[in-house]
């Protein structure tokens, strides 16, 4: 039984003879193709398959299946089946026979190739394959042309094929078509959820490097929107052993991913070298040198940074290539100060040790704002441009409002919700007035810390913020970040492993019941240090829940799950539920001693 012959058994229970048979044998053969594209993300293997089916379907020899690259300028043998092997082979997407094809938008029979200028005999000459005729269909859908598939000799007789032979391949490579336009989609669309998971990954952590916002009262605060889903602006501020105050705020050149990573080294190493290196023009050296060492290639950072003193009210500040800060001081005026070096990453330091230039600005009780060209680059609501002049009129305008308020509403008016944001938008505020009131009244200058927040009745170091989607697999997230700060306090191992336990199983209660499954809830959770004490504070937004209604189940009930709440007393000392947020949701409170 011949190779035709038995394709056709296989393929239909009927008689071979008969225009039914054929019927049904053709698209059983489209189906079966069809449903290997769809049901394989290999798109190459379905391809290898689809040209082995249609080669031996239509009783050839040999055949080849060519597709067009993206630039429409060659065709690539990406699946062949035969005696020869030309996978890989590339020609000009106008040459020989499968070119002409490809052009002309249609199917060929070149019953003698030795007749065609056409043909192409490189092959034939290197495998000493003779070539006698030649059956070509192209593929196309909607006018976009994908390629072609070429068969080459029929089987038996003459080796010639037959015009039913030409209709019979163009209705298989225009299925072809369709599957392989399918497939493509169907990868684009994989590849970009993939792409999109990776990048709110990336801006997650992107948004745990930005410091949380202080007290009304303490003296600096920031805040940053991002124009994608990663940014490629940053700030940060820390308080300093002697209450000094360190400070920053950069933009990366380029969008994207690049950016964002720049952006995370960068801000990594100013938080880094500025618990310890003192000096504005000599830190921003130092991660000079360190950024183009490492930096992409026309890659750069401008960034304006220093330190604030409360006591005295001075800022010494360096500037590499920012945008000029602008001082509001208590006159109302506006005082700019241009960078005086140029951005990070374009220019290393020629000598050790070097410094860029310092400036000192004492406030006075005045406000010195640090801002990227996405806030003054912003659209209004009637078109325009915020600019310099917009920008101070607002700051004017909201004089009144503590540092949050008046950031916050600079940022609503470039911010509306109803436009795309063309830049990132980041903005710094260093304000003296409550330093300078202190100084002037002879009293001591109080800050409101980011770093110290009440946890209870006693004072608590906070050690850890992190925000994560209510999905099961960002729980390693958690995980994570539970037993390295519990390492960090010098837990051992046992009081770690019992710590992250209830810490994900508290998590996955939320997920399952505050959030009812929906991957679209938050959890909030806070780590501190009180003495001893290792304190977990989990946070949902989800419906206020009846505390009394949480009850453990008994132990002698042994259906699967609700167990949980049994395992988390029994392992930490504290486990108590939390007077509801003002703003709703749920705070569970847990505590565990790690001495």
């Amino acid at each position: 039984m011949g190779k035709r012959q038995a394709a056709d058994s296989k393929m239909s229970p009927m008689s071979a003879d008969g225009s039914e048979s054929q019927i049904y044998d053709h698209l059983e053969l489209l189906a079966a193709m069809g449903q290997d594209f769809s049901s394989s993300l290999d798109i190459e293997a379905s391809l290898k398959r689809a040209i082995e089916l249609i080669t031996e379907y239509v009783d050839a020899e040999g055949g080849a299946l060519f597709l067009l690259d993206d630039k429409g300028e060659t065709l690539r043998c990406h699946a062949c089946e035969g005696p020869t092997e030309i996978t890989g082979l590339t020609l000009n997407a106008g040459q020989g026979i499968v070119g002409r094809c490809v052009q002309n938008g249609s199917g060929e029979i070149v019953r003698d190739v030795s007749k065609d200028a056409g043909f192409h005999g490189g092959v034939d000459e290197e495998t000493g394959v003779v070539t006698r005729s030649i059956l070509c269909a192209p593929m196309s859908v909607k006018g976009e042309r994908i390629g072609a598939i070429e068969l080459i000799n029929k089987r038996g007789g003459d080796g010639l094929f037959e015009d039913s032979d030409l209709h019979l391949l163009q209705v298989l490579s225009a299925s072809a078509a369709l599957a392989i336009h399918n497939a493509r989609q169907a990868e684009a669309l994989v590849e970009q959820e993939k792409i999109a998971r990776e990048l709110e990954l990336a801006a997650e952590i992107q948004r745990s490097l930005l410091p949380d916002p202080g007290d009304d009262d303490f003296p600096v605060a920031g805040v940053n929107h991002a124009a994608r889903t990663v940014s490629g602006d940053f700030f940060d501020f820390f308080v300093l052993d002697d209450d000094r105050i360190c400070f920053n705020l950069g933009d990366v050149s380029g969008k994207g991913m690049n950016a964002a990573l720049m952006m995370a080294k960068t801000a990594s190493l100013y938080r880094c070298l500025g618990k310890t290196l003192r000096q504005p023009g000599r830190l921003m050296a130092r991660i000079n040198d360190e950024i183009c060492e490492t930096a992409t290639r026309g890659m750069f950072v401008t960034m304006a940074g220093g330190i604030y003193d409360p006591k005295t009210g001075i800022v010494r500040m360096a500037n590499a290539g920012h945008e000029p800060p602008l001082f509001h001081n208590t006159d109302g005026e506006f005082i700019d100060f241009p960078a005086e070096a140029p951005p990070l990453g374009i220019l290393p330091s020629m000598e050790e040790n070097s410094e860029f230039p310092e400036i000192e600005i004492k406030l006075d009780g005045g406000t010195l704002y640090i801002f990227t060209d996405g806030v003054t680059e912003g659209y209004l609501e009637d078109g325009r441009e915020l600019g310099v002049s917009g920008f101070k009129d607002l700051i004017r305008e909201n004089q009144s409002l503590h540092i949050n308020g008046r950031l916050n509403a600079v940022i609503s008016m470039v911010n509306r919700g109803d436009v795309a944001l063309r830049d990132d938008l980041t903005l710094l505020a260093i304000d003296d007035a409550t330093g300078h009131a202190a100084r002037v009244a002879g009293g001591k200058v109080t800050k409101g810390s980011k770093d110290k927040k009440d946890a209870g009745s006693e004072e608590a170091e906070v050690l850890l913020h992190l925000s994560v989607p209510s999905q099961p697999d960002r729980l390693k997230l958690v995980r994570n970040a539970v037993s390295e700060t519990a390492r960090f306090c010098g837990a051992g191992e046992d009081v770690i492993r019992d710590v992250v336990i209830a810490v994900d199983e508290a998590c996955q209660n939320i997920i399952r019941h505050a959030y009812g499954g929906s991957p679209n809830g938050e959890i909030a959770m806070e780590i501190c240090r009180k003495g001893e004490d290792l304190v977990i504070l989990l946070r949902d937004f989800a419906e206020t829940i009846d505390v009394a209604a949480v009850k453990p189940r008994d132990l002698d009930d042994v259906r699967p799950g609700g167990l949980g709440t049994h395992f988390i007393r029994e392992v930490m000392d504290e486990v108590m539920f939390m007077p509801p947020p003002s703003d709703g949701g749920n705070l569970l409170k847990m505590v565990k001693r790690i001495t």
